[in-house]
């Protein structure tokens, strides 16, 4: 491994060692170490490189993880005898997370290592800036909004592509609160697309100043305040009048300590 590549898995270790309960700050900074740094993925079958190679995996909490370790010295404290493969950790974040499964660092190590759940992992993929960090508490607003929902909705029955509009108040571990609009649409064409910012534009300018409003897009299957408003929020807008919240669910693939 280059000089740079030893470096940057120092720095997972490094990082590592800052983890504790209730310390966000700490995990989110191991997290961006992730992203630059590399990992040595645990392989229960096959060789690196192999087509047959395949990473273990171990379950916490029901929700599945595959084990690394962190630098070859881990390796060898682990008493690993089966092969591994050493993977860029945005490389394995991009791998891992479609199929929900985290990343679960140095599993032998003294209090059972660190586990980075599937939304962490998916966030390291698109851009840590790019996400809230979580775990994430939504509940409904409570701030008192008229002006804005109204125009919002008078604007969304103008734009044909908006099938529905959900609303949730998000609390990120790290960082502002803020206002969630699921923006549930017919297609995602160029279009539609094109026609949704401009509502969100139109209405913005009701929102008090100050007060952050995000949106989130309600098919994406992976984004934990979309699964959220799909479980537990009622459309404020619905073009086809068939509003009806699915059972609650928890969780999100975030174990207890996280």
């Amino acid at each position: 491994m280059s000089a740079s590549g030893t470096a940057a898995a120092g720095q997972v270790e490094h990082m590592l060692r800052q983890v504790a309960p209730g310390r966000y700050d700490a995990y989110e900074a191991l997290l961006h170490a992730l992203a630059d740094g590399k990992v040595w993925m645990l392989l229960w079958h096959g060789q690196a490189g192999s087509p047959d190679a395949q990473y273990g995996n171990m379950e916490v909490e029901g929700y599945g993880y595959a084990p690394c370790v962190t630098s070859a010295q881990e390796l060898s404290v682990s008493g690993w005898n089966r092969g591994y493969e050493v993977v860029g950790g945005l490389d394995v974040a991009r791998s891992l997370y479609p199929d929900h499964y985290g990343l679960w660092l140095n599993p032998h190590a003294p209090g059972g290592g660190v586990g980075v759940p599937w939304l962490d992992l998916r966030r390291i993929a698109d851009g840590l800036s790019a996400q809230p960090a979580g775990p994430l508490r939504m509940t409904d607003p409570t701030i008192e909004l008229p002006q804005f929902y109204a125009l919002l909705t008078q604007n969304a029955h103008r734009t044909a592509a908006v099938r529905a509009l959900r609303r949730a108040w998000v609390q990120p571990v790290l960082g502002a609160p803020y206002l969630a609009i699921g923006l549930d649409v017919y297609d995602t064409s160029p279009g539609s697309v094109d026609a949704v910012r401009a509502m969100m534009r139109q209405s913005i300018g009701a929102v008090p100043e100050g007060l952050p409003v995000s949106t989130v897009a309600m098919a994406d299957p992976h984004d934990p305040v979309a699964l959220w408003l799909r479980a537990n929020a009622r459309p404020f807008y619905d073009r086809d009048a068939q509003a009806s919240p699915a059972p609650a669910a928890g969780g999100y693939g975030y174990p207890a300590q996280y």
